[in-house]
């Protein structure tokens, strides 16, 4: 006797594939889990330790296991994990041996892409916080996008979003597998020399490789919208078949004009073309969110979405988290807490703090070891326009210590370029302390890095990390 055919009543019942993601506890991993679980397939993870997010994927029924084993792979499917994971990991093997399909977290979104309309977001700096304005404008604007994000939107509570479409992503160029992806409008916002060097598995060797890598990305895209405002992004999409400019400058297809600055955000006039489109405000302080919400509204505006609406929805957004994140007051003074972590981020950061017309306190943990060989002198010159600046120990983020590279590198040139007001001070309950004795109403505290900072933010703000 033969089964039945599947399709037809009383036929053996077919399960959904049943994908199991590795470091399913990362803000990317995670994502991808959420997204997956809303298209009915099933899925675990499991990660090295737990976490906030691992408790919230299983409340909404994803299992997660601690610890990594073998045995996790036992009736899955398809196994997702990084580039960075080595090929001899013991769950790698065992699915390689068990006929289990091992996909890299690139290819599973470049498959996200393909299934539709699609954005995806690209560039050194800034891709977090656009996409998540790209998101927030099109829901605003009546359109239902589903959405991959490396931070916690606080309008969706979540790092995903679940929608008909257009689907949009933030696309990290730090893993070399992005170069492959296609989508259908690429958003290129920077490129700089970031997660270059070194001996990391998803580190570009030179800077030239990486930057040929974006070419390759926008060359594929339906079309590329490119920040006209930073210096190379042209050539860079020499080979794009539409291109789209947006920004400051002039003959931008998209521009901010007429912008209004104040302690909170900017308001400004968007053009399309010569043509005014309307009034805009971002609440974030910062020229660098002028132009993240310019692409978000141009963005909503090439797919059909209500501008006015899209501006409305904008002008309510505070940024996802750990991007210019308001955490709370210490003696009346405003506490922020800011990933950035290279040069031309804190810079960025320190800029947008100055714009509060506050004392502007930063508490600054500089993030790795060849990060902070390759470019200390920039932080340093970064930081200098911070009135206080508190010096952290240097975030290892696995790497092994470099002998010479140290934190004091950055304080000592700010000393000898003249600032009064840096500190090195590796003891957190001194910098607290300090901060808790000193802070008034007109300072504003900034924690800064990509680390584990942060924390040191919640503290000061009493707020439960």
């Amino acid at each position: 006797m033969t089964d039945s055919p599947p399709d037809q009543p009383g036929g053996p019942t077919l399960l959904p594939p049943h994908y199991h993601l590795m470091g399913i506890g990362g803000i990317g991993v995670s994502a991808f889990a959420r997204l997956l679980a809303a298209r009915g397939v099933r899925v675990s993870g499991c990660d090295a330790a737990p976490s906030e997010l691992t408790a919230e994927l299983e409340r909404e029924g994803i299992p997660v296991s601690v610890g990594h084993d073998p045995a996790h792979v036992a009736g899955v499917d398809v196994l997702i994990a990084s580039e960075a994971v080595p090929k001899s990991h013991p769950e790698l093997v065992a699915a390689r041996a068990a006929g289990v399909e091992v996909r890299p977290r690139m290819a599973l979104l470049d498959e996200l892409l393909r299934a539709g309309p699609s954005v995806g977001v690209v560039g050194t700096h800034g891709k977090t916080t656009t996409t998540s304005m790209i998101a927030v404008a099109m829901a605003g604007a009546g359109l239902d996008p589903a959405a991959f994000v490396g931070g916690i939107v606080p309008e969706f509570g979540s790092n995903a979003r679940v929608g008909a479409g257009p689907f949009v992503a933030e696309v990290d160029e730090s893993d070399r597998g992005f170069a492959a992806l296609v989508c259908e409008t690429a958003v290129f916002t920077n490129a700089e020399d970031d997660h270059v060097g070194g001996n990391q598995a998803t580190y570009w060797e030179t800077v030239e490789e990486q930057h040929a890598a974006f070419a390759r990305f926008v060359g594929q895209a339906g079309r590329v919208l490119l920040c006209a405002d930073w210096p190379g992004l042209g050539e860079l999409c020499a080979g794009a078949r539409e291109r789209l400019t947006y920004g400051r400058a002039d003959g931008a297809d998209y521009r901010a004009v007429n912008l209004r600055p104040d302690a909170e955000g900017t308001t400004f006039t968007v053009e399309y073309q010569g043509q005014r489109l309307g009034e805009a405000r971002v609440a974030l302080p910062g020229t660098h969110n002028v132009l993240n919400a310019l692409a978000a509204l141009a963005v909503t505006h090439l797919y059909g979405g209500d501008f006015g609406q899209a501006a409305a929805a904008l002008a309510e957004f505070r940024g996802p988290g750990r991007r210019w994140q308001r955490v709370g007051q210490l003696n009346g003074a405003l506490v922020v807490d800011d990933y950035a972590h290279n040069a031309t981020k804190v810079a960025a950061a320190v800029q947008a703090a100055r714009q509060t017309g506050r004392r502007v306190r930063v508490v600054f943990q500089p993030h790795r070891y060849l990060r902070t060989q390759q470019s200390w002198p920039r932080l340093a010159d970064a930081l200098m326009d911070a009135d206080e600046v508190l010096l952290l120990d240097i975030a290892a983020a696995s790497e092994p210590p470099i002998p010479g590279i140290h934190a004091t590198l950055i304080s000592d040139r700010m000393t000898e370029r003249g600032h009064a007001g840096v500190r090195y001070l590796p003891d957190r309950a001194e910098v607290v302390r300090r901060l808790r004795e000193t802070a008034t109403g007109g300072d504003i505290i900034v924690t800064m890095g990509a680390g584990d900072v942060w924390k040191l933010s919640r503290e000061l703000a009493g707020v439960r990390a």
